[in-house]
Order: C-alpha cells, then sequence, then structure tokens
C-alpha cells in the first residue's frame, strides 16, 4: 500500500537537545530542527532529527473557529480559520504553524488532508496532541487519489479572489483551479465577468453565495448537513472516493450527528477516525445516484473511504 499524499507534515523543534526527554515522552520521534542544533541532535538515542529552517516558508494562520455575535440578534455565527485555499493556490508551497496545545494535531490533520509541504512548530503542552495525530496519520494508507471537484474557477492572484477561494472552501465547494473555463467541469467561476461582476467581488460572501446558487446543491459532491464547522475534502478515480472531514471547533467541542451526502454509490465504506474508537457510520444509504451516511461525532479528523 501507497502512504497517502507522499509524506507526513513534520514538526519542527528549536529546543535543545536536552529537552529530547520530553519529546520522548509524548511520543515525538521524528523532528525538524535548525541547522546550527543539528550535531548536538544527531546523538540522542530515539529520535531522528534533520535540519530545516522556516525561512521562505508561508506561515499559516492557526486553524480554529471564531465566534461573532450577528448584528441582528444575540446570537453568533461560527467563523472559521481555515488554510485549504492557500494549499488549493499554491499546491508547491512551503508552508509552516506555530501553534500552541492542542491546536498543533488540528494543524497537523489540515496539513495532511491538503498534501501540504507543511512544518508544525508547537509548545511543550502541544508535544502529546501532535504526536498523536502523527500516529494515526501514518495508519492512514492506499491509493493516492486527485482532489474531486465542481467548480473550475480561474484566480487573477487577488486577495479578493482569495477570500472567495477561503469561503468555496469553508462552504465545502469543491473547486480547482483552471487558466480557462473547463467544460468537463459543472460550473466555471471568473471574477469580472457578466455572472460574477467585479463591483460584487467587494462581498466575497455574495460571490460564494451566487457561486452555490449556480451550482445547485443537487450537483454538489459532497454536501454535510448538521455543522457549520465542518469542512469536507474528497479525493477520487473509478470506484474508489476518500472523503476527508476536519471539526475546526475540535479543540474546544466535538461535533455529533453529522449527515453526509457523497455523489455516487459506494456500497462499501471503511471509517478511520482520530480520537475516536467504537464509532460507525449509522444509517449508511444508497440512493439514487448518492450515497449519504451519518458520523455520530467528529471530534477532529475523519477520513471515509468508499468504493464500489
Amino acid at each position: 500500500m501507497l502512504l497517502l499524499l507522499a509524506a507526513l507534515p513534520a514538526m519542527f523543534w528549536d529546543g535543545a537537545a536536552d529537552t529530547a526527554p520530553a519529546l520522548r515522552d509524548a511520543g515525538i520521534q521524528q523532528i525538524l530542527v535548525p541547522a546550527a542544533r543539528l550535531d548536538s541532535w544527531k546523538s540522542v538515542p530515539g529520535i531522528v532529527a534533520e535540519a530545516a529552517d522556516l525561512e521562505g516558508a508561508v506561515k499559516l494562520l492557526t486553524p480554529t473557529v471564531n465566534y461573532r455575535v450577528n448584528e441582528a440578534g444575540a446570537t453568533s455565527s461560527p467563523w472559521l480559520v481555515a488554510n485549504g485555499w492557500r494549499f488549493i493556490r499554491r499546491p508547491e508551497g512551503r508552508y509552516y504553524y506555530d501553534v500552541t496545545g492542542k491546536q498543533a494535531a488540528l494543524a497537523a490533520a489540515e496539513a495532511f488532508c491538503y498534501g501540504a509541504n507543511a512544518m508544525i512548530r508547537t509548545d511543550a503542552a502541544g508535544l502529546k496532541p501532535l504526536a498523536g495525530m502523527l500516529a494515526f496519520l501514518r495508519t492512514i494508507t492506499g491509493e493516492e487519489l486527485p482532489p474531486a471537484a465542481d467548480i473550475g474557477y480561474i484566480d487573477d492572484g487577488s486577495a479578493v479572489s482569495g477570500e472567495v477561494m477561503n469561503l468555496l472552501v469553508r462552504d465545502n465547494l469543491l473547486f480547482q483551479l483552471v487558466t480557462s473555463p473547463d467544460r468537463r467541469l459543472k460550473l466555471n467561476v471568473k471574477l469580472g465577468t457578466r455572472e460574477y461582476p467585479l463591483e460584487d467581488a467587494g462581498n466575497p460572501g455574495a460571490v460564494a453565495h451566487e457561486v452555490r446558487f449556480n451550482l445547485t446543491d443537487e450537483k454538489r459532491s459532497v454536501r454535510i448537513y448538521g455543522s457549520s464547522v465542518v469542512v469536507a475534502r474528497l479525493t477520487a478515480s473509478g470506484d474508489h472516493a476518500r472523503l476527508h472531514l476536519l471539526n475546526y471547533a475540535g479543540v474546544a467541542r466535538k461535533v455529533d450527528g453529522i449527515r453526509v451526502r457523497v455523489l455516487g454509490q459506494y456500497p462499501k465504506h471503511q471509517l478511520s477516525l482520530a480520537d475516536g474508537a467504537g464509532v460507525e457510520l449509522l444509517d449508511y444509504t444508497l440512493e439514487p445516484g448518492a450515497t449519504e451516511f451519518t458520523l455520530p461525532e467528529l471530534k477532529t479528523y475523519a477520513v471515509v473511504d468508499l468504493s464500489r
């Protein structure tokens, strides 16, 4: 079996070699260290160290959910801080997170989900959560599949275009970057056209809403019911599909009862769940042209393998 997406995210540790006991206690076995510290780490038993640096790598935001009070009332709506659109825009880029505590685990899952070349720098409180997530990610093996997409997006490289892509990712509207309209896709989007005029681009949320309206929910490859803080990524080819589910509120709270709809009939499935032993998919149903199921709970990250 091939490792999924070529490589795991790596932990960047700039501590001295005398911090090795803390790393071993947490279950960390491999690290990247500044070149100036490499010699001192080479003689440390139980930990494999390689030289790396953060120069030239893009610093990512800490993945999380911020709850904002709605202007019309006292309720709060979630605002996802996610980096998926950055990975899609620059799949060949080098990235790094600077995160603390349990958010190190979510950062690792996010990077792995998109196959990103990412380093994770964390604090002492983040060692065990990160080690646990990396151990889980090593169990995810299988055929490498291309990302699924319903939408072809022509990116002009602007900040506004980036924010539109960010909202498409957060709204689970699957897209790929194209340089010109692709008739094989269900919808093509370019800012500055009659359908998506530049004067409307100042409100990226309205653009994302228009994209969803034009695509229609019936044609979406993935739909998530019951949560606005879960982001899905789907890869697929032939008789196989792999669905990644990330709970951006996972550091603080789990999500219960997520209903998922995936286009295509997949009678076979396998669930791999971080932080969740004994959980199984419920109400697994094959509908005309689609597969639906319920994930009873999602703490941080899940991978669902589907096959015919």
